[in-house]
């Protein structure tokens, strides 16, 4: 299963001092080296093609063995052509596809019970359908009485009003106008009641009718449940202590409590296991994408991507203990807040350029922000301050607000969308030459709850997302002593959503190239090379265009 390096493709290459953070990573030289041997090898298995082009995550795990060879393991995520063993890749933590795996045989129980439901559902229906029909009938007829009374009951009142109005009423008539209002309240009380306990009565029979397959539904659905969590407790999990625990254990610790389905089947926990089973030292890992991209999530072919948090940051948690992990590269800040300069000033606001990897406002890690500059330039305002924000990795022009009063009237500003404003972004490539030179990009978003803070293309659910752009030209830039070609647009975005721009500019029904440097729909680079240049808005104090710019550091 370990592959070695060659001799030649170590040359010059250090081994890694820490272990990858799984979650926000550039990829290591021989991690990169892997991967390119592994997809060497995937292209040659014609066989795989056809369930390849609808995409798969892989993974590779940079190791060490017992006698200091470098070499690496490779794994896939799920099940490969209905298998999850083949020679190349490490064998799954837990092979449920065993002919001897419990597993089988005790799916194969509920794929029956699944089979005797429907057959149950199948000769039940015509009857089910015919007391339903009844039952919708007998709720309009009660709809109609009872509405054709509450209207004979308003006359009535109506009636009563004009004779109370008329005056001259006895005491006798007015007792008798009072009995009759009480004598229709009661009346209709009574009907409603009628209604509502034959309508009971007949729902309780088609429940009746119907209990046979509830409880056997309901007995499918434990068993599936025991099933899936004997089959958890089958992923007994180690780390670089020794230690094992199973998934149902590991996930105990969790919000959710229970791992999700899929859980243990993901690169990363496979390659860790294998190595710890087989004495070998982790020294790197990295997860590329292989094959086209899904229609929600932006996943590039050859792209290398973090682990998934949701299934697999519990789990790799505890099977990283014991290994010297490098730290989250997002809890960490290289940027000093006085390197915020100000770009315009008066009495009621400001603008200031926030540099790349410098929050906007402070976050759930102890680290400065743009806020806490200007709290420390100014302690005696008041009120939210920062009036729109931008991603942490973004540089650029951001409007802050000197009192309460007046960052209010700038935010209605941006929620009535009067602020214009321009990005400036370098997407990671060329543009076909069949592309437009400008347009928009409609493709509404909302988050991946699962993965945060991924945001997913979503045409059902999710909130409208408009941006439109103006191609400005295809350059070359060097990054570390790598030439890049790149596409320089502008952006406008019509709409505010969480990472649009990144979104639109990535995912194959938007540019279908990430901007420059993104670590989470592209590829991490010294910095995301997107930049807000422009800003214009009526000034909520002197009625005045305030036009401010700030060219692109790239």
């Amino acid at each position: 299963m370990i592959h070695l390096f060659k001799q030649e493709q170590l040359l010059g290459v250090e081994l890694p001092l820490r272990f990858t953070y799984p979650f926000c990573y550039t990829p290591h030289p021989l991690c990169e080296i892997a991967a390119l041997e592994t997809q060497k090898y995937i292209q040659k298995r014609d066989d795989w093609a056809d369930e390849l082009k609808e995409g798969k995550m892989f993974g590779v795990l940079v190791v060490q063995t017992p006698q200091k060879d470098i070499g690496f393991l490779a794994a896939f995520s799920g099940l490969l052509c209905g298998s999850n063993r083949h020679d190349y890749f490490v064998p799954p933590v837990y092979d449920l596809l065993s002919p001897d795996s419990f597993f089988k045989k005790e799916e194969k129980k509920i794929s029956s019970m699944s089979k005797q439901i429907e057959k149950m559902k199948a000769k039940m229906l015509p009857y089910e359908n015919k007391m339903e029909a009844k039952l919708e009938q007998m709720r309009k007829k009660a709809e109609t009485e009872l509405l054709a009374f509450k209207e004979n009951m308003n006359l009535a009142k109506e009636q009563r009003s004009r004779r109370r109005a008329e005056g001259d009423l006895s005491e006798k008539e007015k007792t008798e106008l009072i009995r009759e209002s009480q004598h229709m309240s009661a009346e209709y009380k009574r009907l409603d009641e009628k209604w509502k306990k034959r309508i009971n009565e007949l729902q309780g029979a088609l429940d009746f009718f119907r209990m046979p397959i509830t409880v056997f539904e309901d007995e499918r659905k434990q068993a599936s449940y025991s099933l899936q969590m004997k089959l958890f407790e089958q992923y007994q999990l180690y780390n670089a202590l020794g230690e094992k625990r199973d998934l149902c254990d590991i996930f105990r610790e969790t919000p959710q409590q229970i791992p999700p389905a899929g859980t243990g089947e993901c690169a990363a926990p496979k390659l860790l296991q294998y190595a710890y089973n087989n004495g070998l030292k982790p020294l790197a890992m990295a997860e590329f994408w292989w094959g086209e991209s899904p229609k929600s999530e932006v996943r590039i072919q050859g792209n290398y991507y973090p682990s998934c948090k949701q299934k697999c940051g519990p789990i790799l948690a505890h099977m990283l203990k014991g290994l010297d992990v490098e730290p989250n590269p997002l809890q960490q800040c290289d940027v000093e807040v006085t390197e915020i300069s100000v770009v315009y000033e008066d009495d009621w606001l400001m603008v200031v350029n926030k540099p790349s990897g410098l929050l906007s406002v402070p976050g759930k890690e102890d680290l400065p922000s743009v806020y806490d500059y200007i709290k420390e330039k100014y302690p005696d305002i008041s009120g939210p301050l920062l009036v729109h924000r931008l991603d942490m990795d973004t540089s650029g022009l951001l409007l802050v607000a000197k009192n309460k009063e007046v960052h209010e009237q700038l935010q209605n500003l941006f929620e009535s969308r009067k602020v214009k404003k321009r990005y400036i972004a370098l997407l990671d490539g060329e543009l076909p030459i069949e592309s437009s030179s400008d347009g928009f990009i409609r493709l509404p978003l909302s988050p991946d709850y699962t993965n945060r803070p991924y945001q997913l293309v979503d045409f059902k659910a999710g909130k409208p997302a408009v941006t439109r752009y103006e191609v400005l030209g295809v350059e070359q830039i060097q990054i570390s002593e790598t030439i890049h070609k790149i596409t320089r647009i502008a952006y406008y975005p019509q709409t505010g959503r969480t990472h649009q721009l990144r979104v639109h500019s990535a995912h194959p029904l938007g540019m279908n190239l990430p901007i420059l440097g993104d670590g989470i729909y592209g590829q991490r680079k010294d910095r995301l090379y997107l930049h807000a240049d422009k800003l214009e808005f009526k000034h909520p104090i002197t009625e005045k265009i305030v036009k401010i710019e700030l060219p692109a550091p790239f």
